[in-house]
């Protein structure tokens, strides 16, 4: 929990008594290694905030292959729809690629903040506008770069993913197979 105020502090001020608020609203849940904190398909109901661990967004093409959109790290924020009044069933999977420590919200208790606490709206969409502004400057240059390029980026971008993540998962990251992923990995040492 006290990762989650520490970092909404970076976005905007809370008193004592907006901090109590929230920490009253919110659950700290884990997640095991392989465990989805949401499917496809299936309605979310609830906010959360990665504290611990990382967390794989991925769906299925129309040839039943897995591919990775994007992985989702520590000290980032799991929202659902453009709204938290919208009813949101997502297209993709968020899976656990380790065990996973995070700060959730059912999405009544996340209106009560914001209909509560003057400024909760302002510093989340700080916080949605910096990770929107991160996806798409991690995601944008893939296109125009070879396997190779694309995985020394990875590695320059996610420094710390890259012993946390199975090799499968970046090569689907990357758009290349596995099997080019080691030829790069083992060209480049």
């Amino acid at each position: 929990m006290e990762e989650f105020i520490n970092y909404l502090l970076q976005f905007g001020n809370l008193n004592k008594q907006q901090i109590d608020l929230i920490t009253s609203k919110a659950t700290e849940i884990e997640l095991k290694k392989d465990e989805y904190y949401w499917e496809a398909g299936k309605t979310v109901r609830q906010v959360g905030f990665l504290t611990d661990g990382v967390i794989r967004v991925f769906y299925y093409n129309n040839k039943g292959e897995e591919i990775t959109r994007y992985f989702i790290e520590e000290n980032h924020l799991i929202l659902s729809g453009n709204t938290v009044d919208e009813v949101f069933t997502p297209s993709e999977y968020l899976s656990a690629i380790t065990d996973c420590k995070l700060v959730v919200f059912s999405k009544q208790n996340w209106k009560d903040l914001s209909a509560t606490i003057i400024g909760w709206d302002s510093i989340i969409q700080k916080i949605i506008t910096k990770h929107h502004a991160e996806k798409i400057a991690r995601r944008s240059e893939l296109v125009s770069q070879d396997g190779t390029e694309r995985y020394l980026d990875f590695i320059e971008k996610f420094p710390t993913l890259v012993n946390r993540v199975p090799l499968s998962y970046i090569a689907s990251y990357l758009g290349i197979t596995q099997s080019s992923l080691s030829r790069i990995r083992k060209n480049i040492r």
